[in-house]
């Protein structure tokens, strides 16, 4: 029979706590009790490979399924592993029914407690901002790896609502997804399994206000925090000037809004691609009280597709809080220099063979009219020589039975 880690959990979301007494416990017959005082309790249960998940048999014989369970119980389920969550469970011995591993334990942790940093009220749309949370045990930090992984807790921007609660589900806004929380040491995480999770929030919603929840994506922990923010307009602006002339550089220039920026506090950095593939590293500050930076990008005359992105600090002005802003990759090409004279001479040359090619269309627009008003003519004339043909040929049909009708009246007259 496998290990089973038995997390108790005590969570009042007002105060972020959950408390039990800390202890060890082996598991007969995958069987386990719950004290009277515990009001939340967390089974972190291992099974064989690609088992179905356990049953849960309450004290009083009631069983708890992964697929049919009552609303104050969160089922997370793996191939290898079920982690159960049960809110004011029943006292007294419980067991899991299942392909359980050997050698299970449950562990009973004490004084759990998730706590997160604030965000700044106001925040600025393009910013980026690290944001962490931690899980501690009586004032330690939580290093339960196989738990750890399985919290994937989220950070949401929801758009401000007056009353959201009491709107109907279609009614109500759609959260945003705008960072997952890690331990890994990857990226801003700086210490992997520390119980110190980090998140880089990218701030993209629009200018508003917003309610930002920490919420769990597998449903073992339910929302952990919310908060109200507003997002102001970015309040720094980058121009890329291109230089025209033969080895003047290029410009990068960086600049804050006043009232939102401190004077002085710019600072870029600037990774420019060149045509060759190779890459320059640029950096630069505003000198004091200057509310921009420039940057120097050197000509290098080379014909070809660049690229540069950036990443700017700077000052909160009034707050100091520091921001960061990074700048998504632009391009920009150079081309051969053209010979204005020669671009002139041959641009008329093309206009004159364009007016000569008109004209020649003109003269054979005006042969094909021509020639169409005579085909027409002729057409008519032979439709007229045909009508008045046909009406001779029946005046005279007339005149030749009228002379033949003559003779015969005559004879027909009786003599006097």
């Amino acid at each position: 029979m496998k290990r089973v880690w038995l997390a108790v959990l005590t969570l009042m979301f007002s105060t972020g706590l959950l408390a039990s007494q800390e202890s060890t416990i082996s598991l007969l017959d995958n069987r386990f009790r719950v004290d009277p005082s515990i009001k939340q309790i967390t089974f972190v249960i291992y099974r064989q490979e690609r088992s179905q998940p356990v049953v849960l048999v309450r004290p009083d014989g009631k069983k708890y399924y992964s697929w049919r369970s009552p609303e104050n119980v969160r089922w997370y389920q793996e191939a290898a592993m079920d982690i159960i969550s049960i809110d004011d469970p029943m006292p007294g011995p419980w067991q899991a029914i299942g392909k359980v591993t050997t050698d299970n334990k449950i562990k009973l942790i004490s004084h759990l407690k998730l706590s997160t940093e604030q965000l700044p009220h106001r925040l600025f749309l393009g910013e980026e901002v690290k944001f962490t949370a931690q899980l501690t045990s009586d004032g330690k930090p939580l290093v339960l790896r196989d738990f750890l992984d399985r919290v994937k807790l989220k950070v949401t921007f929801t758009k401000y609502v007056e009353n959201e609660e009491t709107l109907i589900k279609e009614a109500k806004p759609t959260p945003m997804v705008v960072g997952e929380f890690a331990d890994d040491g990857q990226g801003l995480d700086e210490v992997p399994g520390d119980g110190v999770f980090t998140v880089s929030l990218p701030i993209t919603s629009q200018p508003g206000k917003y309610r930002v929840r920490i919420t769990s994506g597998n449903g073992v922990f339910l929302r952990a925090q919310e908060q109200e923010v507003l997002v102001y307009p970015k309040p720094i602006q980058s121009t890329f000037i291109q230089s025209r002339e033969e080895g003047e550089p290029h410009s990068i220039v960086f600049s804050g809004e006043m009232g939102m920026i401190a004077p002085g506090s710019i600072a870029a950095q600037v990774e420019h691609r060149n045509a060759d593939g190779s890459e320059t590293i640029l950096n630069g500050t505003s000198s004091e009280e200057d509310p921009k930076v420039s940057l120097d990008i050197p000509y290098q005359g080379d014909v070809g597709n660049y690229a540069w992105h950036a990443t700017v600090y700077a000052s909160e002005l009034g707050s100091g809080r520091p921001l960061i802003f990074p700048f998504s990759e632009q391009t920009y090409a150079v081309v051969e220099e053209v010979d204005i004279a020669e671009t002139r001479r041959l641009q008329e040359q093309e206009r004159l063979k364009q007016q000569k090619l008109m004209e020649e269309m003109r003269i054979i627009q005006m042969r094909e009219e021509k020639r169409t008003k005579s085909i027409i003519a002729i057409a008519v004339g032979n439709i007229v020589i045909i009508v008045l043909g046909l009406v001779v040929w029946f005046v005279m049909r007339k005149l030749r039975a009228q002379k033949q009708a003559i003779p015969e009246m005559q004879l027909e007259m009786p003599k006097k």
